[in-house]
């Protein structure tokens, strides 16, 4: 994608650094951040300066490759390995790269890892390149297909979080198919839930909608129901962090509320997934680890104040406690379809992919 008309990937090898968007500064500044270590790279992921499903799994293997840079023996493939791993447990894109890697590594002699690390990571990185590129076109088709049958009509789409080319390396799930729209000339609209409590939808959907040209409108997260009552949502489009084989939907927090309200208003509802995210020893979703994320998350609030700095202000009374999970499940009763790289499928045909 492009900010500011130059082409960005989210994470890139810059030897012997791997250089990512701090994306606790976006909206407000662009900065660059080189990570030497594993360790760092670690720091990176816990604190969300990367985030998003496919890319943490790209940023975890560029980790790899940090890791056993100066010493590649099978202990340390694994120590780092363990140590990428236990960063964040709900999205399984982070385990899956992980493993691919050392699977990889372990069956390399000890004189060619380092460069075959580099390599294997790289290939990760481009994978999730085309298979975002493959949801977009597919995600497309359903966009288009709403617009035929309502011609001279706005497509209006509601998002939640952040799903978009900040997410992964590039181009994005739940937003790929917005761009792909928006770029045939479709008339398409995205409602831009806040997302709090840390703000994902407001401060980097809104904004990436903004550099590439997409009409939108930042939405309060309560404000979905409404406006599918009204009429005013064509389509909801999320993301996710981990879909179960049954199709259970694990994404952002707030996520089950916009589904049961699309549900109730026959609204189409789907998520956007490239097959990694897909974990299929999962039967269900009630089985899946649900983050529970520092409580100062929802008692402060970062913004930009009227000098232009950025600041973080609290938001609820010192007395008062805070809870902090970072996601929920949607049942997939309640999805109508999910978009992947190979098409899009009913929850009950999903398993139809795990032999592919």
């Amino acid at each position: 994608m492009k900010i500011q008309n130059q082409h960005y990937r989210t994470i890139w090898r810059d030897a012997p650094s791997v250089c990512i968007i701090d994306q606790t500064q976006l909206p407000f500044a662009l900065v660059i951040e080189r990570i030497n270590t594993h360790t760092q790279m670690c720091h990176a992921i816990k604190t969300m300066q990367v985030r998003g499903a496919p890319l943490i799994g790209a940023a975890a293997a560029y980790g790899v490759g940090l890791g056993i840079q100066h010493n590649p023996d099978d202990q340390t493939v694994h120590k780092v390995a363990s140590e990428l791993i236990a960063t964040r447990p709900t999205a399984v894109n982070l385990a899956w790269a992980v493993q691919r890697m050392t699977q990889q590594l372990l069956s390399v002699p000890d004189a060619q890892r380092v460069q075959a690390a580099w390599e294997f990571a790289q290939a990760i990185a481009d994978e999730d390149v085309a298979q975002n590129h493959a949801i977009g076109q597919h995600g497309h088709s359903l966009i288009a297909a709403k617009a035929a049958a309502k011609p001279m009509r706005v497509i209006n789409i509601l998002t939640h979080c952040n799903a978009g080319w900040l997410a992964t390396v590039d181009g994005g799930t739940a937003l790929a198919p917005i761009y792909a729209a928006h770029d045939a000339g479709l008339n398409v609209h995205v409602w831009v839930d806040e997302t709090r409590p840390r703000n994902q939808g407001a401060s980097l959907t809104a904004w990436e909608l903004a550099q590439h040209g997409v009409p939108h409108t930042v939405i309060s997260d309560n404000a979905g129901g409404y406006l599918m009552q009204h009429g005013q949502v064509d389509m909801v489009i999320v993301g996710a962090d981990r879909v179960t084989s049954n199709g259970d939907v694990c994404n952002k927090i707030g996520t089950y509320l916009k589904a049961l309200a699309a549900y109730d208003q026959q609204v189409p509802f789907y998520a956007a997934v490239p097959t990694p995210t897909i974990d299929w020893q999962l039967l269900q979703g009630t089985d899946i680890e649900i983050e529970m994320r520092d409580a100062d998350e929802v008692a402060y609030m970062q913004g930009q104040n009227a000098s232009g700095q950025v600041c973080q202000i609290r938001v609820i009374p010192y007395e008062s406690k805070a809870l902090n999970p970072a996601f929920d499940v949607t049942p997939a009763r309640l999805v109508t379809g999910i978009i992947t790289e190979h098409g899009v499928f009913r929850p009950e045909q999903l398993l139809s992919l795990a032999a592919r």
